[in-house]
């Protein structure tokens, strides 16, 4: 009888302890901060649950909330494609794989605050590239610091120009994982390219594509540094999406109970999605 060697789990375990400490820690302070008050000098009174129901009835909460899962949902739906598309095409041997790939990573090496900051200036509209362009060039109306609607699409376009490459990598390392089996039996039967897409190349990206969509997930719905780099949330409130309402109200405002408990309901938001996500495109591995 085979048996498994568990010895492994000793060089990780240090690992799991570090990561579990420095989450667990942060974590009970939170939540003490969410079911008390204190106006200072280290004492606190008991709040019970008064700041969730507080933050969950707010209509600033559900506007922020809105903004962020508009923000989010429009990510996925262009940045999934379009990183399918871009995958498909690059190619698969020779010299230009090399230079694709790396071409592909160049914007994920980019520190956030740094992508915020540079598309702010190049966004900005007497000094940019791309305000002077759409206003001067083109002739069409673009200042994201006074049009709500040019600010969501900056932010948008920033956002894909930064991460649709993790799509892409993912994507792509899932279609040359196929055997060129498939590929010449597809061709002997005469398989159209969208039958060759649908029955041979998207089943075998739905594992990475299940990884894609939850870490795009994740990431869009708690980004902070590029939108507030870029807008600060404005104008007005139009992009201060739920990261950045948080941190107002936690350092701005410097309510620490009812952060608190904002970024707790933030958590179970984000990590109840990730679940409904990943047990619906996971069901048929189930069966």
């Amino acid at each position: 009888m085979r048996t498994e060697n568990q010895k492994a789990w000793f060089f990780v375990l240090p690992v799991l302890i570090l990561v579990a400490f420095n989450a667990l820690v942060p974590m009970m302070t939170v939540v003490n901060y969410s079911v008390q008050e204190t106006f200072g000098n280290n004492q606190f009174f008991w709040q019970g649950l008064d700041w969730f129901e507080q933050i969950l009835r707010s209509e600033r909460f559900q506007a922020a909330l809105g903004r962020q899962f508009l923000f989010t949902a429009i990510i996925l739906a262009i940045e999934v494609p379009l990183g399918i598309i871009i995958a498909l095409s690059m190619p698969r041997k020779g010299i230009w794989v090399s230079v694709c790939l790396v071409l592909m990573a160049l914007p994920m090496l980019i520190p956030w605050n740094v992508v915020g900051a540079m598309w702010n200036i190049f966004a900005l509209p007497k000094i940019g590239m791309l305000g002077y362009f759409m206003n001067d060039v083109l002739g069409i109306r673009y200042d994201m610091t006074q049009d709500p609607l040019a600010a969501w699409i900056t932010i948008i376009v920033m956002d894909v120009w930064h991460w649709t490459s993790l799509v892409v990598l993912l994507c792509y390392a899932g279609l040359v994982s196929i055997p060129d089996a498939y590929y010449q039996a597809a061709k002997i039967d005469g398989a159209s390219p969208w039958a060759v897409f649908r029955y041979i190349q998207l089943p075998k990206m739905k594992t990475v594509l299940t990884i894609a969509i939850l870490l795009r997930f994740m990431d869009s719905f708690n980004i902070y540094t590029e939108p507030f780099v870029l807008t600060g949330g404005g104008p007005g409130n139009s992009t201060t999406l739920l990261s950045i309402d948080l941190v107002k109200i936690a350092l701005g405002q410097f309510d620490l109970g009812p952060a608190a408990a904002m970024s707790l309901i933030y958590f179970a938001i984000t990590l109840a999605v990730s679940w409904v996500f990943y047990v619906v495109m996971t069901k048929d591995d189930h069966r």
